[in-house]
């Protein structure tokens, strides 16, 4: 049973004179000696205390202060998920000044954009290539002053700066600091035009951390919990995640790269993980693709038997003897070791960023590691609702988190209040009006569903629904996530506005479609393989099964596989890994005309 409203329980409250560094100065004094992250070093994982984190921010944040950062001056950072991406952070809030995330994957027209647009006046980049795509940018951001380093010592350089003067400027000004004070300016990675810079307070990212931390106290509160960060801290969610984990004291190492990703999560053992779906659609390929032979079969069975027994336990039925029977072979079998190869400690995956496929959920919640999926947006800190070990319900995004407000709009968008809700989009007002009421209402521009339970479900996005020349509207994020359950299907794009029937372009995992063509005898490049009879068998039957689950005006009518993937290079993806819909459909306008013969 739908219904329009749904809140969550009574919040924990940021005090008047809080901020994002105030827990860090405590635990330097409670805890010092405590290692709290860890990274990669010497051939193991290496501690660093919360007294010399700690010490570090401070003496990097004097160093801003001794460089003439003013409180309110806005400093941008540019790089890959590290250590030194953390101290950075902390130690530009700690100077009172505003952190502009740029993702490294971001082209010099991209950062020019950013800088140019929040003034900033000093950067930090991690590598040199990352200070050379922000010094290309220098033209057209004239605020901009120096660039530092992490790879040359860059931090190093900043606190060398820094006279005893400096450091009590620090701790005067980290003192100040309160609640309604600006503490970063996120710009959305946008689908379409130039990204929006997001403005988040110190009040809205901490009263953000403070639930998110109750909502999953389960997770977090044991104590031996750790957590490997590997997503790009220049993503608000995975931002959030650094500071949820550093305010509830739990340990987190820093993966080396995403080549090493599989080798860091065995070492380092996690006992949860931040992720988004795609990560977990690598896990689940992978496995796949090394079953070969009879395993094959092993594997096959054993996501077939996930699927009826994840629908019936997640739902609080039981599961039946032969069902059951079979969950504990395929455990044995096939679960089992994965949970080995993710560390053996692994007890659940938080998700966000983009919807879960029901396959992978079923999967891993079969295999002992649920995926607790969660919805948010820039606009509302990341997390406005999560799933919890306990209020699970697959399929869904959970329910809101303490404190927040959900509801459904009159064309069934979903709405959102709390004090998770950013303050606006800098130095455009005109934009924050079309999207928050005065009432405090964030319009997300997602469509949703409100079940008697109180757990909300995604159904699509507003603007990206596709209405047919017969006038049926067709949500494609739907049939995209089905089509991407195949193990060969990368992405998947939707198409049909305007036009008689539903197509779609697929693109093809490079991995896996090595490993098919292996298994098939098949030999040729990408555009070869993608036009091979076996490839276009799989992709046919793909999207029969995805037609399935819908009706024959939202079906899929034709498809064309594309030889190469949506990529960042292209401008097709953004750094989040959603969509670019309008420069997909320019890139491959030409395919898209095939698929509606005249």
């Amino acid at each position: 049973m739908a219904v329009q409203h749904a809140k969550g329980d009574p919040p924990v409250e940021v005090g008047p004179d809080e901020n994002l560094t105030t827990r860090l100065w405590e635990r330097a004094e409670s805890a010092g000696s405590t290692a709290i992250l860890r990274v990669w070093a010497d051939g193991g994982w290496q501690g660093i205390t919360w007294g010399e984190l700690a010490q570090r921010v401070r003496a990097v944040a004097a160093g801003l202060v001794a460089a003439g950062v003013e409180p309110g001056d806005r400093v941008a950072l540019m790089s890959g998920t590290r250590p030194e991406w953390t101290v950075a952070d902390l130690a530009i809030l700690a100077a009172g000044a505003v952190t502009v995330p740029i993702y490294e994957t971001s082209s010099q027209s991209q950062s020019a954009w950013i800088l140019t647009d929040s003034g900033a006046v000093l950067a930090l980049a991690g590598t040199a290539d990352h200070a050379k795509n922000l010094d290309a940018a220098r033209a057209q951001a004239p605020a901009l002053g120096e660039v530092f380093v992490f790879d040359d010592g860059g931090l190093d350089a900043l606190a060398d700066r820094a006279g005893d003067e400096h450091r009590t400027e620090v701790d005067e000004r980290a003192r100040a600091t309160r609640p309604t004070d600006l503490a970063s300016i996120v710009y959305t990675s946008g689908t379409t035009g130039n990204p929006k810079g997001c403005m988040l307070t110190h009040g809205n990212v901490l009263w953000t951390v403070r639930q998110a931390a109750v909502q999953l106290r389960k997770i977090l509160s044991g104590p031996d919990e750790a957590t490997l960060l590997f997503l790009p801290l220049a993503l608000v969610f995975a931002r959030l995640v650094q500071l949820m984990v550093l305010e509830a004291d739990v340990s987190t190492g820093f993966a080396r790269s995403l080549g090493t990703l599989q080798a860091d999560i065995a070492s380092f053992r996690p006992t949860f993980l931040f992720a988004v779906p795609r990560v977990m659609d690598k896990v689940f390929n992978g496995a796949q693709r090394k079953a070969q032979g009879s395993k094959r079969r092993v594997f096959d069975f054993a996501v077939s038997n996930a699927a009826a027994w994840s629908s019936k336990v997640a739902a609080g039925r039981r599961a039946g003897p032969i069902v059951s029977a079979g969950h504990a072979v395929a455990d044995r079998l096939v679960y089992s070791k994965i949970r080995e190869a993710l560390g053996g400690r692994l007890k659940y995956v938080i998700s966000g960023g983009a919807p879960l496929s029901p396959h992978l959920s079923k999967f891993f919640y079969a295999a002992g590691i649920p995926l607790l999926e969660g919805y948010g947006m820039t606009e509302t800190t990341a997390p406005a609702c999560v799933n919890t070990p306990d209020e699970f319900r697959i399929g869904t995004c959970g329910r809101p988190l303490p404190g927040v407000e959900a509801r459904v709009g009159d064309a069934g968008e979903l709405l959102l209040r709390g004090g998770n809700v950013f303050a606006g989009y800098w130095e455009n007002e005109p934009a924050t009006r079309e999207i928050l009421t005065d009432d405090g209402w964030i319009d997300t521009g997602d469509l949703a569903e409100i079940d008697a339970d109180g757990y909300v479900r995604i159904t699509g996005r507003k603007k990206e629904i596709i209405v047919t020349s017969t006038g049926k509207n067709v949500a494609p994020a739907v049939l995209e996530e089905r089509l991407k359950a195949h193990r060969l299907v990368s992405q998947a794009m939707v198409v049909g506005d305007d036009k008689p029937y539903v197509a779609a372009l697929i693109t093809l995992d490079p991995d896996e479609l090595a490993a098919f063509a292996d298994e098939k005898g098949l030999s040729g490049d990408a555009a070869a393989l993608a036009d091979a009879d076996a490839v276009q068998a799989e992709m046919r039957a793909a999207v029969a099964e995805t037609n399935a689950t819908v009706s024959r005006a939202e079906s899929i009518r034709k498809f064309k596989v594309l030889e190469r993937d949506f990529t960042l290079e292209h401008d097709e993806m953004t750094p989040s890994l959603k969509l670019r819909r309008r420069n997909v459909a320019a890139n491959f306008a030409s395919e898209i005309e095939a698929l509606f013969p005249r």
